[in-house]
């Protein structure tokens, strides 16, 4: 590489430089310690510079208009010196990177790794340290982290707070939840950033067990658009070692600033260099589309450490879960509360007579997917301790290997296996983190005997030890823990409320879904909104799949639970769209095979979507409104499509251009009937086929609420 020259290098050594005026001479210092690097297609330019007083910055632009204006860099230890100003830079490497990877499951076949890198060593005289930044520019957003090599003055330190700022052009509109450090299980919030502190208490108290560490803090995945159209999405790659980040907004000033998840003791982070903190990451465009297409967090993540990778598949599953989730049935066997369970002697204690895991009953299921198709049976409520946790006696764990006297392991093992059709298995931890990891290798091993080979784990409730948070270095490291543990014993890990997604599946594979987002069960705790599913992908998405859970088809909960109310804010068409558009590895039809019974035309939809693709492409999207998607299935030359829509409803129109030329295809279209609306028709479907080709247009109504799914094979394939 050609370096340009260095000013400060020559600067004793010139004496014309000395008769230059003083302000000047600042002026040409300055930008002696600016660097500037572009993306790949010279859309977005990164610069880095020092400003008075050696206080680390960047700004980003996209075609020239501002998206991160000059934002401050650095890290504020305990007890020591902040490595936030006082720095001069000493050396400014750069490279470029062009290469390609294919994914072990994923949206596409082949993924593009293509970025210009500028790496920045900066020194602080006052404490003899250095710290690196390095940023990568792709051509769809930018990436940094702060990294620390082994040194005498900076082996160890602690993080009282991260001070990286993204300082935006304007009062963007934003797609919100609270900051929280313990869920991301809130509706989210559309609304301009000068409106968040009005909102913030409405949108708490809509989920009043949960708190927010700020009138002003925000989770990431952040979503925003500015008034001149730009698409910007802030969010976190590879975290690992490290606490969860949130954002602190200015909403005077439009500043944004990093506030990670604290301690028991309110520290912010242990770190023994060498090391690294994750990726800041920042996705833009002017087009939505871009945003959902966008590589960059997967990218930012280190390739599989698995040599052998393939006991990886992706799944589609049913289970024993609604029906809980609705109050059909229970969890538990007994109604006893707050018993002991070194105590109990479950087979003599009286059965509930609603206890969903029992033998016989999990062999329908089991019937149910080995008659469709299925991959799998989710199996909740199998274990004993659930009257103990309900009851919240002081000392309710579970052991993961103890089962209700109904819930015969090996004869379901038997049974299962005569069917080609696996068991996953269910870890509630009920948030007892060291107990779960007492009993994880033996927990592992008893699923390995008993031909389980997934597992649903859970971390409901505060997190034990006492002040611990979800999302805390401390809780990072054990759900990082847990999935390498499991890749000893090859089982793949669907760890619900654990931390928000940031691309680490790509480096552990087997992490093959998370919740970390208001899901389905919420449909039956009240409902989610009926934009909800339009938001989702520009969200919670961007670090990884999401366990949604679709595929309701009856949508008044008191047709399960005469108690409860609530309903599925979404029409049944949409409910098939969603296998398309909330992407996932592991899909499950949530719904009772009684009610699937009912609908056994709608249902062919879900048995004949695929759960790994070759290809995607992002049809329409607008965040909040709708989104529309296409999906080619892994190996087959078949695609889907599904869209979603708010509330409002609209006409959809998509152009089937990606389809192969000089091919005649069959396109099964699952749409709303008429007069369907999520609250007052959820029901109305209608299903027809056409015979379309690359060249084909099509419209389709959507109710509000709703949408539709396409299935599209080859004129003369058979399902």
């Amino acid at each position: 590489m050609k370096q340009r020259p260095f000013l400060s290098r020559q600067f004793g050594r010139s004496k014309a430089l000395h008769a230059l005026p003083f302000f000047f001479l600042c002026f040409l210092l300055q930008i002696a310690h600016a660097e500037e690097i572009k993306s790949p297609n010279s859309n977005l330019t990164l610069t880095f510079a020092l400003q008075e007083g050696g206080v680390p910055t960047y700004k980003l632009t996209y075609k020239g208009r501002d998206v991160i204006k000059p934002s401050k860099l650095g890290l504020e230890l305990t007890n020591t010196t902040s490595l936030t100003d006082g720095f001069t830079q000493t050396n400014a490497t750069r490279r470029a990177i062009d290469e390609s990877w294919q994914p072990v499951w994923g949206e596409v076949k082949t993924i593009r790794n293509h970025y210009n890198e500028l790496t920045v060593t900066l020194a602080q005289a006052a404490s003899s340290r250095t710290m690196k930044v390095r940023f990568r520019v792709f051509d769809d957003g930018l990436g940094f982290r702060y990294e620390f090599e082994r040194q005498p003055k900076l082996d160890y330190f602690v993080i009282k707070e991260e001070r990286t700022q993204f300082a935006l052009a304007g009062d963007h509109k934003a797609f919100w939840l609270p900051g929280d450090y313990d869920t991301q299980e809130y509706s989210t919030v559309t609304s301009q950033l000068s409106e968040v502190r009005g909102k913030m208490k409405a949108a708490v108290t809509q989920n009043a067990s949960q708190t927010t560490f700020s009138p002003t803090g925000l989770q990431t995945p952040l979503m925003l658009k500015s008034k001149d159209g730009l698409y910007i999405n802030i969010h976190e790659a590879a975290l690992i070692d490290y606490s969860c980040m949130s954002l602190e907004l200015d909403d005077k000033n439009f500043v944004l600033e990093s506030h990670l998840t604290p301690d028991a003791r309110g520290d912010k982070g242990y770190i023994q260099t060498p090391a690294t903190s994750p990726w800041r990451t920042v996705i833009v465009s002017d087009k939505a589309g871009d945003i959902l297409e966008s590589k960059l967090v997967l990218n930012l993540n280190e390739p599989t450490k698995y040599k052998d990778t393939s006991w990886i598949k992706p799944v589609k599953y049913v289970g024993v879960w609604w029906e809980m989730i609705t109050g059909k049935s229970s969890w538990s066997y007994t109604n006893l509360e707050n018993i002991k369970l070194d105590s109990v002697d479950y087979s003599k204690t009286k059965p509930n007579g609603t206890h969903g895991a029992n033998t016989a009953h999990v062999k329908e299921y089991i019937d149910f997917a080995a008659k469709h198709g299925f991959d799998a049976v989710l199996v909740e409520g199998w274990n004993t301790g659930w009257e103990d946790w309900f009851g919240k006696s002081k000392d309710y764990v579970f052991d993961f290997v103890t089962a209700y006297p109904d819930f015969d392991v090996q004869e379901l093992h038997r049974y299962a296996a005569s069917k080609n059709v696996k068991i996953i298995m269910h870890h509630e931890t009920s948030g007892s983190v060291r107990n779960y990891e007492r009993h994880l290798d033996k927990a592992y091993q008893f699923m390995v005997d008993n031909g389980y080979n997934a597992v649903k784990s859970g971390y409901v409730g505060d997190i034990i030890p006492r002040g611990e948070h979800h999302y805390g270095q401390w809780l990072n490291n054990h759900y990082l823990y847990t999935i390498t543990k499991a890749a000893d014993y090859k089982i793949m890990v669907n760890a619900h409320e654990a931390v928000r997604p940031t691309g680490l599946a790509r480096t552990y594979p087997n992490l093959i879904g998370n919740e970390a987002a208001r899901g389905t069960e919420y449909e039956s705790f009240g409902g989610n909104n009926a934009d909800h599913t339009t938001i989702l992908p520009f969200t919670r998405l961007i670090g990884g799949p999401m366990d949604y859970t679709p595929g309701i088809f009856q949508t008044r909960v008191s047709a399960y639970n005469p108690q409860n109310t609530s309903f599925v804010h979404s029409t049944l068409a949409r409910q098939l769209a969603l296998y398309v558009t909330m992407y996932s590895p592991l899909q499950m039809a949530a719904d009772l095979p009684e009610t699937y019974n009912k609908f056994l035309d709608a249902f062919q939809f879900i048995k004949d979507v695929a759960v790994d693709w070759d290809d995607t492409k992002v049809l329409e999207a607008e965040p909040g409104d709708y989104i529309t998607i296409a999906r080619k299935a892994k190996g087959k030359s078949s695609w889907f499509v599904g869209s979603t829509c708010d509330e409002n409803g609209r006409t959809s129109s998509i152009n089937l251009n990606f389809l192969d030329p000089g091919l005649s295809y069959v396109a099964t279209v699952y749409a709303d009937g008429k007069n369907a609306h999520y609250e007052k028709n959820p029901q109305a479907y209608a299903i027809r086929t056409v015979k379309v080709t690359n060249k084909t247009k099509l419209k389709q109504l959507c109710a509000p609420g709703g949408g539709y799914a396409i299935s599209i094979v080859p004129s003369g394939t058979a399902r």
